[in-house]
């Protein structure tokens, strides 16, 4: 009789601890679902050429984004676009070759900032035409801020911007009619230095955006040279992009 009662007692011991288990674990589950979904918001794809000559450019990028909390891969030139599905973000560097740049980033899901003006037209972003609807200008330093509301103007007033430590290259586009433009290069306000796509806005060819999209004004080894305005838009840009 004794060896029943224990029996039962342990039995009953089992099944409350395994109930204690089974309710600890459900009350983890969605803890353990949110920080998955931080650590995928936080995660960067970044698009360049490994073995380019601007590969240290692209490196000191990756390690800025990195040191404010961002996880960022950098994968090469023709990687595949649905292999970045999962990302909360993708960044695709001037330091590419756009003919190597595979098509599918068009219609990809998720975030998009570049600084490649030669994919803008690829990306729907702006027209076909080099030098009308993208390209970029002889060496600048100022920009000129026309949207200051904007998240992506982080804070700065509107009017002339000092960019750059010292002149040098900008890219530029020419956005559809869906676009917010931020900042267009100063003294020629045809040419967009900084705009962007909200998600299902109307980009070039009545393309709607997927998700959101950024050009930035950037060269291949400009990052280097932003001035302390040109920092805080850059970073602005990127935080804007990631969320969704």
């Amino acid at each position: 009789m004794k060896r029943n009662q224990s029996a039962m007692i342990d039995h009953t011991r089992r099944h409350a601890l395994s109930s204690l288990l089974g309710l600890a674990t459900a009350a983890l589950l969605p803890s353990i679902a949110r920080a998955n979904t931080k650590t995928t918001q936080k995660s960067i794809v970044m698009v360049v050429q490994l073995n380019g000559p601007n590969l240290a450019t692209d490196q000191r990028i990756a390690a800025h984004l990195g040191a404010r909390g961002y996880s960022v891969q950098l994968v090469d030139q023709d990687y595949r676009p649905e292999l970045a599905r999962d990302a909360g973000l993708i960044v695709i560097s001037s330091t590419v070759s756009s003919k190597d740049v595979l098509p599918g980033w068009r219609t990809l899901p998720v975030p998009l900032v570049t600084w490649e003006n030669d994919l803008l037209d690829d990306l729907a972003m702006s027209g076909k035409r080099h030098d009308v609807d993208f390209g970029e200008t002889e060496k600048e330093r100022y920009l000129w801020l026309v949207n200051a509301p904007h998240p992506i103007a982080a804070g700065l007033p509107a009017g002339v911007v000092n960019v750059y430590g010292k002149q040098a290259v900008m890219s530029w586009g020419k956005p559809g009619l869906g676009a917010s433009i931020i900042a267009s290069v100063y003294g020629q306000p045809d040419k967009a230095a900084i705009f962007a796509y909200e998600t299902g806005a109307t980009m070039d060819y009545e393309t709607l955006a997927p998700a959101r999209r950024v050009m930035f004004f950037m060269s291949n080894d400009s990052f280097a040279n932003l001035s302390q305005s040109g920092q805080q838009l850059f970073d602005a840009a990127i935080d804007w992009a990631i969320k969704r």
